[in-house]
């Protein structure tokens, strides 16, 4: 936002504000058109911010993503690979339950050889790829993981489980209990 004038920030920090409240009461299918009208900008203003959905999302959920960025970068020197990534990817669940749209934000597409986005804007997918793959890599390392199990396989469970259980009467113990599902295995080995 540097280099802008004031009532552009004004009217940046006043549309997100609004995204959010509007995110949180109706998830990705929040309208823009009602958060231009909130926020008391034309329509126009708000796709000059936020040129599209995705990025309203993605702004709105920034602050969480820089957090789930933190707690990978924390767990990366946790000596258990497989504890680690568990744990960071259990927390990358709990988020997308509790922040409605959260995993919506998050649908992501396999990388490409694509060169980079030469505007820095990056997708809440590629932060959070960038942030967990040194995980991912470790646990792969010390065969703590299937070989060949890639980020987007993680990001896609996660998100699956978030959207699958979002009308559920408790979400966040319905994903805890399809997470622990997930990693335990439907048929655990039966005991000696």
């Amino acid at each position: 936002m540097t280099g802008q004038r004031s009532d552009a920030r004004r009217n940046y920090s006043r549309i997100l504000a609004v995204a959010e409240a509007e995110v949180a009461r109706h998830g990705a299918a929040a309208s823009l058109e009602q958060v231009a009208r909130t926020a008391g900008v034309g329509s126009a203003t708000v796709r000059r911010h936020f040129p599209t959905r995705q990025a309203l999302l993605e702004a709105v959920f920034q602050e969480r993503i820089q957090a789930l960025c933190r707690r990978a970068d924390e767990l990366n020197r946790a000596d258990d690979s497989r504890a680690a990534l568990l744990d960071w990817l259990h927390d990358l669940v709990r988020y997308a339950v509790s922040a409605r749209g959260l995993a919506d934000a998050l649908t992501y597409e396999p990388p490409t050889d694509a060169p980079a986005d030469p505007s820095g804007a990056h997708s809440c997918g590629a932060v959070l790829e960038a942030a967990a793959t040194p995980l991912l890599r470790r646990a792969l390392r010390d065969e703590a993981v299937r070989p060949g199990v890639t980020f987007h396989d993680l990001l896609t469970l996660a998100v699956g489980i978030a959207l699958a259980t979002e009308h559920h009467t408790e979400p966040a113990i319905q994903a805890d209990r399809l997470f622990t599902l997930t990693v335990e295995g439907l048929s655990p080995s039966p005991r000696p």
